[in-house]
Parts: C-alpha cells; structure tokens; sequence
C-alpha cells in the first residue's frame, strides 16, 4: 500500500481556516486542515456522506469566503469518544470559480 503522500498529485499546505458545508439539512461548520490546487482537508464534528457532491464555503484570513462545490472522496473518524470527535475529510474541487482558483494558488505559495 502507497504512504499518504506518495498517493498525492500535488503538495498540500497546513492551514486551519473555517469551513461552512451546506446539506440536505442545514450547515455544518467545521475547519481545514490542509490544502492543495485540487482540494482540501476538513475536520468537523459531523459526518460528510461519501461521494456526496456538497456547496461548501472556506474563509481564509484576510480574505472574503471563497464558495465552491466539493466531493468527499475519503472519510476517517479523527477524535475519540464522544465530546471531542471529529471527522476528517477528502473533498476534491468539483466547480470553483476561476477568481477563487487564483486566490487559493496565491495562498498556496
């Protein structure tokens, strides 16, 4: 089995900015924890389903919410028992605007 980083296309960076995802059932926030040109990392206190095609939102510092529409592609259970679990996810870009992309490459630099 391939290491982690070794499975990645592209360099990640670690950041801890606020994430808002839209569901079926109202927003969830939670947090990243890394990202790349392609997608990021999210922590948050409630499952993402997998596969599922979500509106998201990310609020770097000093910058205004980028929005975009993410998949999760991976799950994994971070936290353990029940007052300080959290979920970790996969969410690969499915559309971003052109601007927004731009905004996430100069971050990423």
């Amino acid at each position: 089995m391939a290491h982690e980083t070794e499975r990645r296309k592209n360099l990640r960076r670690k950041v801890k900015w606020p994430v808002t995802v839209l569901t079926e059932n109202g927003t969830i926030e939670g947090e990243t924890r890394d990202f790349a040109v392609d997608g990021m990392s999210i922590s948050c206190v409630e499952p993402l389903l997998m596969d599922k095609v979500l509106h998201m939102g990310v609020m770097p510092p000093d910058h205004q919410m980028i929005e975009f529409t993410g998949k999760v592609i991976w799950s994994d259970l971070y936290g353990i028992g029940d007052d300080d679990s959290a979920y970790g996810m996969g969410v690969c870009f499915v559309e971003i605007s052109n601007e927004d992309l731009r905004v996430l490459q100069r971050l990423f630099r």
